[in-house]
């Protein structure tokens, strides 16, 4: 796929299932990369796989120093910054009454308001490039709303209409900013997954399996790349079907 020999490109959560299958796309595809993640040993790991790769433990959370990760990622790649994978999240699951109000903003927090600064601090370094690919990872549940996850399908639903915004306000600057929405996909998260829930979603699912993290790696490639360069404010649906917007 053309577009992506030497783009500079960042990736958050860059060492989970969907996280680690979007590094090896990209760097298969001759990207220069910087991976981030707070598990230092994992990026390490990371490391010892994909030789040339840059990596930088940050905790995405901690959002006075975003500004300043944004300038020291973009340092480590060369001084330029051609597109930003914002794919770390987390999960606080409860019912609604029961939800706490830290559950509820510790979801918020990390999963939209970090996605907002992280985007912000980014845009600002592709202005100067006068180009710059933005791509937000959510979820088929920000779409569908999803039992004890109020906060998280709040945050997702929130990416959506926060990049929608991003795309009109710099598509004339030649930014393109696009989220891509997953499914249920085999990660360890869904692996602990008790069976007979699993096959009740399986079962909502037209293509009748769960996704590969292969399968998000593969819509990044496409968007991060110069044959995406007309869409813009669109989500990617990566769903087997169960979601169909």
């Amino acid at each position: 796929m053309r577009g992506l020999k030497q783009k500079n490109i960042i990736i958050t959560g860059a060492s989970g299932g969907i996280g680690n299958a979007i590094v090896k796309e990209l760097y298969e595809n001759e990207a220069n990369i910087l991976a981030t993640g707070t598990k230092k040993e994992k990026l390490e790991d990371l490391k010892s796989r994909f030789k040339n790769i840059k990596i930088l433990s940050f905790d995405i959370s901690q959002h006075k120093q975003i500004d300043e990760f944004i300038d020291n990622a973009t340092k480590e790649l060369g001084g330029e910054l051609n597109c930003i994978v914002n794919n770390a999240g987390i999960t606080k699951d409860n019912l609604a009454i029961r939800m706490s109000f830290e559950e509820w903003k510790n979801v918020i927090d990390t999963n939209l308001t970090s996605t907002f600064l992280l985007s912000k601090a980014a845009i600002k370094k592709m202005l100067k490039n006068k180009n710059g690919k933005v791509i937000n990872i959510t979820s088929v549940v920000g779409h569908t709303g999803n039992l004890g996850q109020a906060n998280y399908t709040a945050a997702k639903a929130g990416i959506v209409a926060m990049s929608k915004t991003l795309a009109l306000e710099y598509a004339k600057k030649n930014i393109n900013v696009n989220c891509i929405s997953p499914g249920f996909i085999k990660t360890n998260m869904t692996e602990m997954i008790d069976s007979k829930y699993k096959d009740i979603i399986i079962s909502k699912i037209p293509s009748a399996r769960l996704g590969e993290p292969g399968d998000i790696a593969n819509a990044v490639l496409f968007l991060a790349s110069n044959q995406s360069d007309y869409i813009n404010g669109e989500t990617l649906h990566v769903n087997g079907g169960m979601y169909m917007a």
